[in-house]
């Protein structure tokens, strides 16, 4: 926390720095050259780069700063500096002042289009930015005793929402998570994205086994195929689009943690996850996982695979591909075990590492060794059980406030 503010301080620190020096520019640019003209006067030939610092201030600042130094440099191109030679003087002062005039009027309208320009693009990211939240919503910190955190990076430039899903939601079966990685990245994925994210926050509830959730996520993914082919969304179009469709597939890791903190899943050709307790990050991997969604039909028979319990405390970090993927400019792939295990021991607490603080590191890890230019969507989901254990009462003693039947 004290690092996260610290960068946060530091980068504020640094844009007043920036915001100062282009407020302060213009003014320095007029004052240079006055002063030049006074020590080494050019009868006014110099005055003419007074043109220059409306233009500045227009576009580091704004458009009265532009007009009020425009002013000041224009009455500063009248003003004869030095030795004036007879009869020319007066028409270059005169020239200069205009021109900048000129400048101020050209660089006025230029700037209140930009501002409008940058009003316009900083209602469409709060639009879209709205959008995306409602797809890949935000996750509360706490469901039926397990504590969550997650989140999202996106390979396209300004986009919150990608190839990579994750949604966990708590029913009466239990807490149920999906993490999943749609084929491609970025804003082409987002349609595959939002239709899965979909049928699972409405079927976790209904079905009472994993095996069911599975199929009915494989329905709804063939259907938003269909239609996308039907649409001609797909590359090709007409018969080479239905040609694609076993081309558009999803890995998909369910999860079940029960009231318990019994944990079952079912994996389609996604990466496993890791268990992180106190101070020890292994590798969950109870079973081969399946093809991932869309490749092939599923198997008639579903048994989700017992991945044992979580103890009070314990988690699971979970990831997709884009974590294990990212290369630095070396093209080493990023230890993501290493750093998880780095990450644990830095969100250590005595009820179990902090599950906000080990997605926080292992992000800021992962945005470190890529240099901040991803190839490929990121997603990173932990869960913990934060579940009180209870002691378990003494055979025939009755719990405390009730009283036996005489």
């Amino acid at each position: 926390m004290i690092r996260t503010w610290a960068r946060v301080g530091v980068r504020a620190g640094a844009a007043h720095a920036r915001r100062a020096f282009v407020f302060v520019l213009p003014g320095l640019w007029v004052l240079g050259v006055v002063a030049w003209e006074l020590c080494r006067p050019t009868s006014g030939q110099l005055l003419q780069l007074l043109a220059a610092a409306p233009a500045i201030a227009c576009a580091g600042t704004g458009r009265r700063q532009c007009v009020l130094l425009g002013g000041v440099c224009a009455l500063l191109a009248l003003v004869p500096f030095g030795t004036v030679e007879p009869g020319t003087g007066l028409g270059t002062r005169m020239m200069t002042c205009g021109a900048i005039l000129a400048v101020i009027g050209a660089s006025y309208l230029t700037a209140g289009r930009r501002l409008r320009l940058v009003r316009e693009l900083e209602r469409t990211r709060e639009i879209a930015v709205a959008a995306q939240r409602v797809v890949l919503r935000p996750l509360p910190r706490r469901i039926d005793g397990v504590l969550l955190a997650a989140d999202h990076l996106s390979a396209s430039e300004g986009a919150e929402v990608g190839g990579d899903l994750y949604e966990v939601v708590g029913t009466r079966h239990g807490v149920r998570a999906v993490i999943g990685d749609v084929r491609g990245h970025g804003l082409e994925a987002i349609g595959t994205v939002a239709a899965m994210l979909g049928s699972f926050r409405e079927v976790v509830h209904d079905e009472p086994e994993l095996g069911d959730v599975l199929r009915r996520l494989e329905r709804s993914h063939q259907r938003h195929l269909r239609e996308r082919a039907e649409e001609g969304q797909l590359p090709g179009g007409g018969g080479e689009s239905v040609g694609r469709l076993a081309e558009e597939f999803v890995t998909l890791l369910l999860l079940q943690v029960a009231r318990d903190g019994s944990v079952t899943a079912l994996n389609c050709g996604h990466p496993w996850p890791y268990r992180v307790a106190c101070q020890a990050v292994a590798p969950v991997a109870p079973a081969e996982p399946m093809p991932p969604l869309g490749l092939f039909p599923l198997p008639d028979e579903l048994a989700a695979v017992r991945c044992g319990r979580l103890r009070p405390g314990e988690g699971l970090f979970l990831h997709t591909d884009g974590a294990a993927d990212a290369r630095d400019a070396a093209g080493e792939f990023f230890p993501l075990a290493q750093e998880l295990r780095s990450s644990v021991e830095a969100a250590a607490a005595p009820c179990g590492p902090s599950p906000a603080g080990v997605v926080g590191e292992v992000r800021e890890a992962l945005l470190r060794h890529a240099g901040g230019r991803l190839t490929d969507d990121v997603a990173l989901l932990m869960l913990s059980n934060d579940r009180v254990r209870v002691p378990a009462q003494s055979a025939g003693t009755p719990p405390t406030g009730v009283r036996l039947p005489r």
